[in-house]
């Protein structure tokens, strides 16, 4: 996929529905603040399924076009009273247009992309919440130009909540160990990507 001439991306986060909440407030409204905290905390005790819209167009000569939407589980599990484990899946669901020259239309998914984080089961003293695990990229794209890798590397967040902001990042190194061997030679030094955040 040629991507040398991209030229703008908008990226929208939103639809956050909310499935289970372990909740111990004493009042109606710190429940509330509650929740608004952890719909704001990617690895808080919540099953959360927000859905990420993406935009980019300017690929190739032709002035490609692609939109895809990332639906994005978060499943906490339990481990003990101590620590947990954060099931975040990100299915995406793409759209693409003329991005390999006149390559013509393409719709259908990608590759997904599994991350386990062992993180507390409560934040430190200093309010910082934070998670390590594994992430695989899992080869179910439904057509070549949309993936069809397996790949797997560490990946961790880190997160502070404060006067009502959420402010951290997220980020991953993968490597690219088997998969179809006519897409995307992978890079010999992996791929990493990293994610800034910081909203109220």
């Amino acid at each position: 996929m040629d991507i040398r001439s991209a030229t703008r991306v908008l990226q929208v986060t939103a639809l956050f529905f909310p499935a289970l909440l372990f909740s111990g407030a004493a009042s109606a409204q710190d429940d509330t603040q509650e929740l608004v905290k952890k719909l704001s905390n990617p690895i808080a005790s919540l099953i959360s399924v927000p859905f990420q819209f993406n935009y980019d167009s300017g690929y190739g000569p032709n002035d490609g076009e692609k939109a895809y939407v990332n639906i994005q589980p978060v499943i906490p599990v339990s481990l003990n009273a101590n620590w947990s484990m954060i099931s975040r899946t990100i299915v995406p669901v793409i759209w693409q247009n003329d991005i390999a020259g006149p390559s013509g239309e393409r719709f259908g998914l990608g590759d997904i992309t599994q991350s386990l984080f062992i993180s507390p089961s409560q934040p430190t003293g200093s309010g910082i919440v934070w998670g390590v695990g594994p992430v695989f990229l899992v080869p179910t794209a439904t057509d070549d130009r949309h993936g069809g890798k397996w790949a797997a590397g560490p990946t961790a967040v880190v997160l502070k909540q404060s006067h009502g902001w959420t402010i951290g990042a997220s980020a991953n190194h993968i490597w690219s160990f088997a998969g179809d061997s006519g897409v995307r030679p992978p890079c010999p030094r992996g791929t990493t990507a990293i994610l800034p955040v910081a909203y109220s």
